[in-house]
């Protein structure tokens, strides 16, 4: 099968040379784990003491990983990279937040990036954090089938009726929507939901997306079950697929409450799992759609070799390829020239409350072995290429 990932001259055609010097910069600092981590504090203080940092931060890291500050700011960003073929999902990366009205702030953006998407043939896409909507604690208490006081009990009625308004929205104007994964101890809470917002609105095809973390062991087990569930009860199942984001917290979790780790003891068994599950869909794509979320380039070819074998439009609505904004544009831009489904996750939000989504892409480019010196190498050869 041909290879094309290494095409930096598609890769980065929407690129200025400033633009070019910028990500080059960038991934150099955050090839450097000790800048990053001191960069990290000093980010940290300097957002907790009122600095005026925000002008400097949104120079630099914001605007190479995030779109803009709100939805409308992310047009501009949206419409340039759809003349390439590229599709956005737009992401309203703010997290952490403990407060009713703050969950309803994110439901109230959920629901118009919905109506953005219905709007927009380039944002194919919804997505919002489970997290996003509730308070950690509550999913982690629901999941540890704990009982609940009768505030709690309230309080995740009104999680759930906030699920319930975006799922049926999204159903109602024919949007598809991801639901992020989180942490593995308040994940069941969640699964349970989306599965119960699943067999209501993915009656005719999948409209709601769970996301399964494949650096679990167990997911492709919970996905076998799933299927069986869905066959029985009639409705379609959305994945988005991804190795994970919490790799570091989930072993130290574990450690400390003395239970084995749900995360695959290497990183080839990881891969290995993501694979398998991506064939498992594949053979099932009657009754599942994919989202394949990785910046993992083998693994994308193996998805484009099984869709070649199984004589698999590349342009079929069933499987999409996804990565991050500001990452991996060898591989979504020279996914999309050739035909292929591709979106590009595009964070928004305030400056000051996207930056944990920020530290958290720095510290995972920073632990994610050969992905920051694979950017730096593809950046470096266009520069060159550019010099000629």
């Amino acid at each position: 099968m041909e290879k094309f990932f290494n095409d930096t001259q598609v890769a980065f055609a929407l690129k200025s040379d400033t633009e070019l010097d910028r990500a080059y910069f960038l991934f150099k600092m955050i090839a450097n784990e000790p800048l990053v981590r001191i960069g990290t504090a000093v980010t940290n203080f300097a957002l907790k003491a009122h600095l005026p940092v925000e002008g400097l931060i949104r120079a630099s890291v914001f605007d190479h990983f995030c779109g803009g500050v709100n939805e409308d700011d992310c047009l501009k960003v949206v419409d340039k990279m759809f003349t390439k073929g590229v599709s956005s999902v737009l992401d309203y990366s703010v997290e952490g937040k403990e407060e009713e009205d703050q969950f309803d702030a994110a439901l109230e953006m959920t629901l118009k990036t919905v109506e953005f998407a219905r709007e927009r043939k380039a944002i194919p896409f919804a997505v919002f954090k489970p997290t996003g909507l509730g308070r950690f604690y509550l999913y982690e208490k629901i999941g540890e089938k704990q009982p609940l006081t009768i505030e709690e009990q309230q309080e995740w009625s009104r999680v759930v009726n906030r699920f319930e308004l975006i799922c049926k929205t999204a159903y109602e104007k024919d949007v598809a929507l991801l639901i992020d994964g989180e942490e593995s101890w308040m994940q069941d809470a969640a699964d349970q939901l989306v599965t119960d917002m699943m067999r209501k609105y993915n009656k005719e095809k999948a409209i709601v997306f769970n996301t399964l973390q494949l650096y679990r062991w167990d997911r492709l087990d919970y996905l076998k079950k799933l299927h069986e569930q869905a066959k029985e009860e009639g409705f379609f199942i959305g994945m988005k697929l991804v190795r994970g984001a919490y790799m570091e917290k989930e072993n130290k979790r574990a450690e400390e409450k003395g239970y084995p780790t749900p995360i695959c003891e290497s990183k080839e068994a990881t891969d290995v799992n993501f694979d398998q599950t991506v064939a498992y869909m594949m053979k099932h794509l009657d009754r599942m759609a994919i989202f394949a979320g990785t910046h993992n380039e083998e693994s994308s070819y193996k998805l484009i070799e099984l869709m070649q074998k199984n004589n698999i439009a590349k342009n079929d609505n069933r499987i999409w390829f996804g990565q991050l904004y500001g990452m991996s544009d060898n591989i979504s831009f020279n996914l999309a020239a050739q035909g292929y489904n591709v979106a590009k996750y595009l964070p928004f939000g305030p400056v000051r409350d996207v930056m944990p989504y920020l530290i958290r892409r720095a510290e995972e480019n920073t632990s994610v072995a050969g992905q920051t010196s694979r950017e730096l190498n593809l950046l470096k050869t266009e520069r060159k290429r550019r010099k000629n």
